[in-house]
């Protein structure tokens, strides 16, 4: 699929600028700078979608868990003392 992109000179000089430093072509980096994008905004609609699931679930059963009975439990990963998940409640 071709697809043609308009920037303005301004920011066509910035590309080139940066693939002349990095050694790469101005495609590559434009390239990197999409995929990069397009990465990162796949994983917070995923976030989202996830999270929308979990605010579902909770409206759904109540079963909860605070977030100190989180921090309390993740700040014994990596300790002698790790402790198992804490039992989600109502």
């Amino acid at each position: 699929m071709a697809t043609s992109l308009k920037i303005d000179d301004t920011l066509k000089g910035r590309v080139q600028h940066l693939a002349s430093q990095r050694r790469r072509s101005p495609h590559w980096i434009m390239l990197e700078a999409i995929q990069q994008y397009v990465e990162r905004e796949e994983a917070r609609e995923s976030f989202k979608q996830e999270a929308l699931a979990s605010w579902a679930a909770y409206q759904e059963t109540g079963r909860h868990l605070t977030g100190q009975e989180v921090r309390i439990w993740l700040n014994t990963w990596g300790t002698e003392d790790e402790r198992a998940a804490p039992e989600c409640r109502k």
